[in-house]
């Protein structure tokens, strides 16, 4: 029996959704106050057939923690402890911003599914940076730290490319890597950015930034991920590969959230982003083909619909070499990760796998072959 699912859940469901959202975020912060606060960083659940190392960085298990949970990175040490592998914080822009109005997230629980329309919203990337030198002022976190920035919402869409690299700028030295955001619904002409011309200033801009800040600090260059819609097309998606691996992208986030209400059992007219549970089929699609096109030139780290170990290693199988939850963790609780990390290790075994890498892509390429695409 899951004890937060029985137990907690109805009473947080019975709340405004994102009154119980930052409720649970509260809680969070209250945590990382303790563990912030230890000499030596909260090591993340592991298992020898479940340790990577992509883009330099060592994962201790591939479960992390998707972006919007945490979006203004007020508990970065936690994470670790609840038995994620890696956490990405974010989205983060270069200018402080509200979000849309409220009511901004809505439950759909028949469908166990959300619809959100936050518009990220943050303190923006100066002050996001001047809390983690704070928090990290002992010790970092143990487990590889994402920051996912987006564009602000007063920049101009020509002007983006600057505005993505400021934050990179001022998020530098917090960062294990960046995703960068060009596929969430909800600022508006965000989703141009995936368009062939807009995405390779963007990324030419970033590459250059990262590197000019990895010579000032005399860190290494952090890793430059695209996150990507699932609303594309498998042209728009192999055109976001070569743009994506021409221009220093070192791997894929599939995907965000939909604007498709397909198949929906609870019908909403509210726009905004849907994630959950209905999204987990066409997410899982868009990796496959992502992996197909790109192969092992940009790993992915898959999302969208993942609530337990089998759906976690359907993505694996599909192409993803990481994945994250988010929704999941809405409606199944704090030890979603764990459980998922445990659980991929039967699932491994029970397939003829000693270790997850053996797993990763193995269901694309099978689709390849049966339909005779040597892509």
């Amino acid at each position: 029996m899951n004890p937060y699912a029985a137990l907690l859940r109805p009473l947080l469901f019975r709340l405004d959704p994102e009154r119980a959202h930052d409720l649970a975020l509260r809680l969070v912060v209250a945590l990382e106050r303790i563990l912030a606060h230890r000499r030596h960083a909260t090591p993340a659940w592991t298992h020898p057939a479940l340790t990577q190392e992509l883009w330099g960085l060592p994962f201790a298990n591939p479960v992390g923690l998707a972006a919007g949970f945490d979006k203004d990175a007020r508990a970065p040490h936690v994470w670790a402890a609840l038995g994620f592998g890696f956490a990405e914080l974010g989205t983060i822009t270069a200018h402080a911003q509200p979000g849309n109005p409220r009511p901004r997230l809505f439950r759909l629980a028949a469908d166990r599914a959300v619809i959100n329309r936050f518009g990220f919203n943050n303190s923006g990337a100066a002050a996001v940076a001047e809390r983690l030198r704070v928090l990290e002022r002992r010790t970092r976190p143990g487990i590889p730290i994402g920051i996912n920035i987006g564009k602000s919402r007063v920049t101009a869409l020509d002007d983006a490319p600057q505005d993505y690299a400021h934050s990179l700028r001022t998020l530098f030295s917090f960062a294990s890597y960046f995703v960068v955001n060009i596929s969430s619904p909800n600022t508006p002409g965000l989703r141009d950015l995936q368009g062939e011309a807009h995405l390779r200033a963007l990324l030419t801009a970033l590459r250059d930034e990262n590197a000019a800040q990895a010579a000032a600090l005399g860190l290494p260059p952090r890793p430059l991920l695209v996150k990507v819609a699932p609303d594309l097309t498998d042209e728009d998606l192999a055109r976001v590969v070569e743009v994506a691996a021409a221009h220093g992208a070192a791997g894929l986030v599939a995907t965000n959230t939909t604007v498709s209400r397909t198949g929906l059992r609870q019908p909403s007219a509210e726009s905004g982003g849907l994630s959950g549970a209905p999204l987990r089929a066409r997410a899982t699609a868009v990796v496959r083909t992502l992996h197909r096109r790109a192969g092992p030139r940009l790993p992915i780290i898959g999302v969208g619909g993942i609530f337990s170990a089998r759906d976690a290693y359907e993505k694996i199988r599909a192409g993803a070499s990481l994945v994250q939850v988010y929704t999941g963790l809405l409606y199944e609780g704090p030890w979603l990760a764990r459980r998922i990390a445990r659980g991929l290790v039967p699932l491994l075994h029970r397939d003829g796998f000693a270790h997850l890498r053996d797993a990763v892509g193995v269901d694309a390429a099978d689709a390849g072959r049966a339909s005779g695409d040597p892509a």
